[in-house]
């Protein structure tokens, strides 16, 4: 009887113990990545077509660019995801026609520079573009209107490979839809 309350009692932590070692054997940073469509298209010498349809624009909203003489980009400092206060006069605007525009919609992308591991950057992307959600919704965006994605450092807006260029791609950019 002992026995089997002591097997049961540590099952748990052992099997705990071996999903947590599972998991961490590979290194996201270091995984291989490849793309088998592009290895079968070079080898066959053909080119994939896609499934996913083309996007018209001509069914656009009037204003599809958001409130008229705002700026669509909110800058950030080096490992940073404050709004810094320069950027408030943009972010009162965007909510301001957010409130006025109930059928509107607006994405919002978090990017970073190419400092930092994929997972930070992405993480730090994210954050951004959470503290601009937040920010809209605080002064009167709906949480439906607003979503916020990262791109991390896959989409830099510059690219150098200096402060100047980090600078324009510590951002998050928004975009109506």
């Amino acid at each position: 009887m002992r026995l089997l309350h002591t097997l049961t009692s540590t099952l748990p932590a052992i099997a705990a113990g071996l999903l947590l070692a599972a998991c961490a054997s590979t290194p996201l940073d270091n995984a291989p990545v490849s793309d088998a469509s592009a290895a079968t298209n070079a080898a066959t010498g053909s080119q994939a077509r896609s499934a996913v349809a083309p996007v018209t624009t001509a069914n656009a909203p009037t204003g599809a660019s958001g409130p008229t003489g705002a700026a669509n980009t909110v800058f950030f400092d080096y490992d940073s995801a404050s709004i810094r206060p320069e950027f408030q006069p943009l972010i009162d605007a965007h909510a301001k026609y957010l409130g006025s525009h109930r059928d509107r919609k607006l994405m919002i992308a978090g990017h970073t520079d190419e400092r930092g591991g994929r997972e930070y950057n992405l993480a730090l992307g994210q954050q951004r573009a959470e503290a601009v959600r937040r920010a809209l919704e605080l002064l009167g965006a709906r949480d439906a209107q607003v979503e916020s994605v990262s791109y991390g450092e896959e989409k830099p807006a510059d690219a150098g490979h200096d402060e100047a260029a980090w600078s324009h791609n510590r951002r998050a950019d928004l975009t109506y839809r």
